[in-house]
Order: structure tokens, then sequence, then C-alpha cells
């Protein structure tokens, strides 16, 4: 299903829904705690590959702070997300299959009982005032259910099915609100509005995760079938020029990737440039590739398993990306990112690994956040295209050395 249906859905059909349904949630009574303290959580977070990372930190602390059980729902097309930490057991993981409308209704059926097996004390929703997962979270049944609640704030409605209500706040990094979201489940003390407490960047770090050797190897020789001259000595830069329908205002313009990766290039002829994405994305990358005309840049768009980008980013030594997955999948390894943001913002968004992002921080950036449901009026975006390739050279320049 296209995200502007997801959206136009979500708001015609989700407040009046999650008005009636909170008109008779007393009709379906909640279930009490298996045990005197939580022990089961599940996280809520469907539409976003990125957030599967960003939450990682807040899944690690129910698991390490509060010995939980975690459990997690997610788009079926956005479950490899999952795997790169492996924080969720696969059993505990429940997809749901967006295609359609009756897709998503008979799945959501199933998480009722699913949920219903499972004996959910906490459902966690990550999402940012979201109609649909707020009647995920009252299907749950479960007795105690967080997330992020406007208060005052006018507009933004999805029902009042929440009894451990977060005020959203817009002035940390999302990763912080995760972390809010599961103190908040656990806190015995009732709080108006919840959080009550500071949340350090120590309790935001992201772990790494060690790459297998095979992994390795498989994008070893996929790189010599491009590039038959590749050595595991040879220095790598990736290059990211694409990002989700979501919010296609992200994008850098190709034009300047190809004058960027040119740059490199001259510049530095130890260097191999790799452009990635998925499959689909190719077409468009190829354009790049066609207007560089150099042996030592590739498209190598679908040439891995999604499971082996992090073996891709072991391997190589900078990544330039647009504000999309990659440069949160890229977090869980050491490699060097630099991230464009203009209709997002760092401050929220950043990557939580070795990262810089670039940002130009124009008066009207960012446009998108989680009161007008990440949706922008702009058609150009001037807060990418006045960063040149000249400008991102000079700031790249240091790490490819």
């Amino acid at each position: 299903m296209k995200i502007e249906t997801m959206r136009k859905i979500d708001y015609g059909v989700g407040i009046p829904l999650t008005f009636l349904i909170t008109l008779f949630k007393f009709l379906f009574p909640i279930r009490k705690l298996s045990s005197p303290v939580p022990k089961k959580v599940l996280f809520i977070e469907l539409s976003e590959m990125g957030s599967a990372i960003l939450a990682d930190p807040c899944m690690q602390r129910a698991k390490n702070k509060y010995q939980a059980e975690i459990f997690f729902v997610i788009f079926k097309r956005n479950k490899a997300s999952l795997d790169f930490l492996k924080s969720v057991d696969e059993k505990n993981i429940f997809t749901i299959e967006d295609s359609s409308l009756f897709r998503i209704i008979a799945d959501s059926i199933r998480l009722f009982f699913w949920c219903e097996k499972n004996k959910i004390d906490v459902t966690i929703d990550l999402e940012l005032f979201s109609r649909a997962t707020a009647l995920l979270s009252f299907l749950t049944r479960s007795p105690i259910k967080t997330g992020f609640h406007n208060y005052h704030g006018e507009g933004l409605y999805r029902g009042d099915f929440l009894n451990r209500k977060v005020s959203y706040n817009p002035h940390i990094h999302i990763a912080k609100n995760f972390v809010a979201l599961v103190d908040a489940s656990f806190t015995q003390e009732p709080q108006v509005p919840y959080l009550k407490t500071a949340i350090s960047d120590d309790e935001i770090k992201i772990r790494q995760v060690p790459v297998p050797q095979d992994k390795i190897e498989r994008v070893q020789k996929a790189i010599r079938e491009l590039y038959p001259e590749y050595t595991p000595e040879q220095k790598i830069l990736l290059v990211n020029p694409n990002a989700s329908e979501f919010l296609p205002q992200r994008k850098w313009p190709l034009n300047n990737y190809t004058e960027l990766i040119r740059l490199v290039l001259a510049q530095h002829p130890d260097y191999i440039v790799l452009m990635t994405g998925s499959p689909q994305e190719r077409p468009e990358i190829q354009t790049i590739e066609d207007a560089v005309q150099s042996k030592r840049c590739h498209n190598f768009a679908g040439k891995v398993a999604f499971n082996e980008l992090t073996a891709l980013y072991t391997l190589s030594r900078v990544l330039i990306t647009n504000d999309s997955g990659p440069g949160h999948f890229s977090s869980v390894t050491p490699i060097k990112s630099f991230v464009f943001f203009g209709p997002e913002t760092p401050a929220l968004y950043g990557s939580l690994g070795n990262t810089t992002p670039l940002y130009a921080g124009f008066a009207c950036s960012p446009c998108v956040s989680a009161y007008n449901h990440r949706k922008t009026p702009c058609s150009d975006n001037q807060c990418l295209k006045v960063l040149t390739p000249d400008l991102i050279y000079q700031k790249l320049q240091p790490s490819l050395t």
C-alpha cells in the first residue's frame, strides 16, 4: 500500500474509529498482570526500518534493567531491520502484511490472538501519534499501555487507550524518547506527565555487531565480480543516493552525487566507489555510474543480501548517504558515515554510530515532525541543494586519507 494512502486511512478512518472505540472500551476489559512485575513487553514500530535500530537501546534497557522478555510488531517488509542486532527472538516477532487494507485488518485480528497466547504485560507504542498503532495497542489487551501523548496540544487525536502517557519531547533525540517509554512502563510512581527523569547520552549508545567471516568473503566475491582488481586492502567509499518513498525530499540531487564521486576518484586513486541500494533502485543509480564513467565506480545496488550489509560496511572506509536506513544500519559497525539532513533534523534522528551530519540548518528546516505526521509541502529542497559537491568533499576529505 502506498504511503500517502496509508496516511489518508490513518486520518480519515483512524480518528473516528479511535473515538468510537474509546467510547466503548469498557466492553473490552484489559487482562491482569501475570506477575507483580511486568515480564513481557511488546514494542510496536511498523513503518521505518531505521527506527528498529534507534529503538535498540530501549529494548536493551527493557531486557537488562527490567529483566523483561521482549516482543515486536512490525510490517513484514521491514522485518529484516530487526536482524541487524537480533535483539528480539524470532518467535517473538509478529509481522503485518501492508499490501492492502484487508491484509492489515486480517493480521491485526491475528495479533489479538497472538497477544492473548503470549499474555503480554506491557505494550509500548513507538510510533509518533499514529492512530493505527494506537488501535493495535488496544487490541493487545495488555495491562500497561505506554505511548506518546499530546496532552494540551491541539490535534493528533488517537483515542484514549494509554495508561502510561509519555510527553513526547521534540528537543531530545528520538532514542531518548524511546527510553522514556520503557522507564515509564516500569515506574511504580504515577506521574503527569511521564517521565520525570533525565536520560543521558550513555543510555542510547548503539551496540557493535561481530561480522562472520563467511559474510565478509561473500561480499568480497561480489565486489571482485564488478572490480577484478579488488584486494582486501582496497579502500572503499560507499554511496547511498536514494531514500524511501516515505519522504523523497530527503534526497540530495543525483547530479551532485555524480560530481562528488568524480572529485573523490580524481583526488584519491586508492579508492573505489560502490553505490548501494535495493534491486529496484538499480536503474536510477545506473545513471550515476554512466555519468561518472570510471572503472572504479560501480552500481552495487542489489549485489549483496540485506543481512550482508554489515559485512559491506565493515569492509568499507566511508559511507555517504541520504537520511535513510543505511545511516542507521551502518551505525552497528565502525564505518565513518556522513548523512544528509534537511527535512529532518540530526538532533532528533541522527545516527547513533560514528557519524557526521551534513546539515545546512535553514530557517524552515526541519519541515517534518511528529506534529505533521512527517509530511511537508516542500517540493524544492534547497536545504539539501545548497550543500554543494565541493563543500561536501571538503568535509569528507579528512576521513578519506
